[in-house]
Parts: C-alpha cells; sequence; structure tokens
C-alpha cells in the first residue's frame, strides 16, 4: 500500500482512522468489524484505512507500535491521538466524538489562534458563538476575555459551568476573578480597600497593580469573604498562565503572605 497517498495527504482532506492489525491477531478480530461499522455511519466524516503489519513491519518501527490492534487518529499529515486494544464499541465512539476535528472544532481552534494573537479582535468569536451556541469552550474563551471589561456580561456566560460539569475546572479560576468583580461595596477596612482598588486595576487592564492590590489583601486578612483574596489571586495566576512574567513577580510573594 501507498501509506503516505492513502493516510498522509488524504488526511489533508478530511480525518482518517488508520488501524494497524494482522491476521493471527484476535483482539484485532474483533476491533476491526466494529470499527469498520462506525466508518460506514460515519458518511465520509472521516476515512477508515487498515494497515496489516505483516505486510508493512516498516510502519510498525515507524510509529512505534508495540501492540495490535492500535488506531491512530492522523488529521494535516499529523497523529491527532491513538489507543490501543480493542475497545468496546461506545469508548470508540466517544473516543472518535473528542478527537476527530469537525467543522465546528476546526473553526474554534482557527478563532483561538487568531485571538492568541489579538486578544481584542472579539468580532470572529461573537460570529462563531451565533453559529454555534451552545459550545461552551467559546463561552468560556469569552468570559476569560471580558470579565474585566464585562464582568456581568460574562458572569451570564458561565453561570452554568458549575461544580460537575465537564469543564468546571477550566471554568472555576474564572469564577473566583469575576466573584471578586462583583463586589458592590469597598467597605473601609484596609482588606476591603485593597480588594476595591484590585476590581479598578483589573478594569483598567492593570494586571501589575491588580496583582500587587490581590497580595496586599492576602497579607491584611486571606480568610476575608471565604477567602477571596487567596482564591482571586491563585485564579488570576492561572488566568496569565504559571509563565507569565507577572506570575513569576507575584508567586513568591503571595506564598510568603499565606504564612
Amino acid at each position: 500500500m501507498d501509506f503516505d497517498q492513502q493516510v498522509i495527504q488524504k488526511s489533508e482532506e478530511l480525518p482518517v482512522v488508520v488501524d494497524f492489525w494482522a491476521p493471527w491477531c484476535g483482539p484485532c478480530r474483533i476491533l476491526g468489524p466494529v470499527i469498520e461499522d462506525l466508518a460506514a455511519a460515519a458518511n465520509g466524516k472521516w476515512a477508515l484505512v487498515k494497515v496489516n503489519t505483516d505486510e508493512q513491519p516498516g510502519l510498525m518501527q515507524k510509529y512505534k507500535i508495540r501492540g495490535i490492534p492500535a488506531v491512530k487518529l492522523f488529521h494535516q499529515g499529523k497523529i491527532l491521538a491513538e489507543f490501543s486494544g480493542a475497545l468496546p464499541k461506545f469508548q470508540i465512539e466517544k473516543w472518535l466524538d473528542q478527537h476527530v476535528p469537525t467543522a465546528e472544532k476546526l473553526a474554534f481552534a482557527k478563532i483561538e489562534k487568531q485571538l492568541h494573537e489579538h486578544p481584542d479582535e472579539l468580532e470572529g468569536l461573537r460570529s462563531f458563538m451565533a453559529l454555534y451556541p451552545d459550545n461552551e469552550e467559546a463561552k468560556l474563551l469569552m468570559v476569560k476575555l471580558t470579565l474585566f471589561s464585562h464582568p456581568s456580561t460574562a458572569a451570564q456566560l458561565i453561570k452554568e459551568i458549575r461544580p460537575g460539569h465537564p469543564l468546571f475546572l477550566k471554568a472555576e479560576p474564572l469564577h473566583h476573578l469575576l466573584e471578586l468583580m462583583s463586589l458592590q461595596t469597598a467597605g473601609t477596612i484596609a482588606v476591603a480597600e485593597h480588594l476595591s482598588n484590585a476590581m479598578k486595576a483589573a478594569g483598567a487592564a492593570d494586571y501589575d497593580t491588580l496583582l500587587q492590590e490581590l497580595v496586599s489583601a492576602v497579607q491584611e486578612d486571606k480568610t476575608y469573604l471565604d477567602e477571596l483574596p487567596r482564591r482571586a489571586t491563585i485564579a488570576m495566576f492561572r488566568w496569565l498562565g504559571e509563565g507569565h512574567e507577572l506570575t513569576k513577580k507575584y508567586r513568591r510573594r503571595f506564598d510568603m503572605a499565606l504564612y
């Protein structure tokens, strides 16, 4: 077979699932009909290519296959996902749903890339959300990009993503930051003033001052409002990313303020 033509080149047009098998392999005979039925039911959303490893030992070595059956998903010439063994049908369906690129997934990936380079250009994301209103990854991205400028709108988008939701771990720091942004009155005590100053800095996109005020609030009273100063600071580190210069700058100060 011409693997390059049937898989690598073909995967530029649509996803290709490759089933590496052999005639003597019992689990392969179990998996084969299942994945063939799924390919037929896919109606051209992805293609199936079966590779007899007895006839293609070079491919076994190239793709580091140590046991069969082995299934790999190729898209645009690269492996996106893989599994080995004769999984039951429902697990294979779940794997396909999770990893096979759809028009929606591809469009969202393109928007993510664009926003990484130009985070203020939100029109593409808004158009995507209008086309795919149930895409919660898009909602989270919009919340991340607008929680300081439009906190009330961001809070509405994220309100259903609560504990138990598959995306809650991604959403959790955004909930904490929105809680900070929703404070109505600052009060007169020092910790409250620091949080008020943090809110103002967030609205002005002054993240250095924001973290400075949050760490100061932790130093004053980290237990205030169910540990909001501590939770918001950690959330801000996650929002910026561990590699961000401000996270590095304030992480040690924050750790020292906790003790």
